[in-house]
C-alpha cells in the first residue's frame, strides 16, 4: 500500500472514532497566557490537569508515558519560541527548553511528567510576568541584565557591564539602584545563586566544583553568599530539595 493511501486510511479510522482534534483556539490561549505572564490562568490550568486530558489530543506513541513526554517535548519547543517571539531573551528561553527536557529522561510515571510539565510552563509564566512588569526598563538595563545571564559562570565586574552598554560604571551603578533597586553586586549574587540552588537540586557536582564553575572566590565564599541568600548551608539545602522534589521554597 502507498503511503499516501496509508495515511488516508489512518485518517478515515480517527473520524470513525470521533477523536477530533481539541480545537486550536484553547492551544492558542493556553500559549498566549504563558507568553503574557497570566499566572492566574496557567495555575488554573495545571489545578484541572490540562496536561494529562486526552480527549481531542493526538496519539504520538501507543505507550501512555512515552506518548506524555513525546506531548511535553511538542510543548517546550513551542513555548519556548513564543516567549522568544514576546520578548525573553533567546539564550535563555533556549536553554531554560533544552533544561528541562533533558530530564524527562528520569521520569517514569505521568504523575511525575505532569508535575515537571506544570513546573516547566509556570517557570517560563512567571519569567514572562517578571518580564512584562519591567518593561519600562531602560536599553542599557536590559542589555546588562542579558549579559549577566550569558556571563553568570564568569566573575562579572560593572566595569564588564560599563564596557558591553559603552557607558560609565557610574552611570550604570546608578541605572541598578533606581530601575531593580538594587545595586549591581547584589543583583549578579542573586542571581549565581539562582544558578546554584538548580546545580544543587538537578546536578551530581559537589559544593568545590558549583563554586568554581559560578566563579567565587572560594568554596567556603560560595557557602557564605549561599547561606545569607537563603537562610542555609548548599549541603542542607541540596538534602533538602535533591533530585525528585520538585517543589522548592522558589517555586
Amino acid at each position: 500500500m502507498e503511503k499516501g493511501n496509508q495515511w488516508e486510511n489512518s485518517q478515515l479510522f480517527i473520524l470513525d472514532k470521533e477523536m477530533l482534534h481539541r480545537s486550536q483556539n484553547d492551544e492558542l490561549l493556553f500559549y498566549r497566557q504563558v507568553a503574557s505572564g497570566d499566572m492566574e490562568a496557567i495555575e488554573e490550568n495545571c489545578r484541572q490537569h490540562r496536561f494529562l486530558e486526552t480527549e481531542g489530543v493526538g496519539t504520538l506513541s501507543k505507550d501512555p508515558v512515552l506518548n506524555l513526554k513525546y506531548h511535553f517535548i511538542v510543548t517546550a519547543a513551542l513555548v519556548s519560541r513564543i516567549c522568544t517571539e514576546q520578548g525573553m531573551e533567546m539564550e535563555q528561553s533556549f536553554r531554560l527548553s533544552d533544561y528541562y527536557i533533558s530530564h524527562l529522561d528520569r521520569l517514569s510515571t505521568q504523575q511525575s511528567i505532569e508535575a515537571w510539565h506544570n513546573k516547566m510552563v509556570l517557570d517560563y509564566t512567571s519569567r514572562m510576568h517578571l518580564l512584562r512588569q519591567n518593561a519600562a526598563l531602560s536599553r542599557p538595563i536590559t542589555e546588562c541584565l542579558n549579559y549577566i545571564y550569558a556571563h553568570i559562570k564568569e566573575r562579572i565586574t560593572i566595569e564588564d557591564l560599563a564596557q558591553h552598554t559603552e557607558k560609565s560604571a557610574s552611570y550604570i551603578s546608578r541605572l541598578f539602584k533606581s530601575e531593580l533597586g538594587m545595586p549591581v553586586s547584589d543583583y549578579i549574587r542573586h542571581i549565581k545563586i539562582d544558578k546554584a540552588k538548580n546545580l544543587l537540586r538537578f546536578s551530581n557536582f559537589t559544593m568545590v566544583e558549583i563554586s568554581s564553575y559560578l566563579s567565587f572566590s572560594s568554596q567556603s565564599h560560595f557557602i557564605k553568599i549561599f547561606q545569607e541568600e537563603c537562610g542555609m548551608t548548599p549541603k542542607k539545602y541540596r538534602d533538602a530539595y535533591y533530585g525528585t522534589h520538585w517543589k522548592g521554597p522558589e517555586s
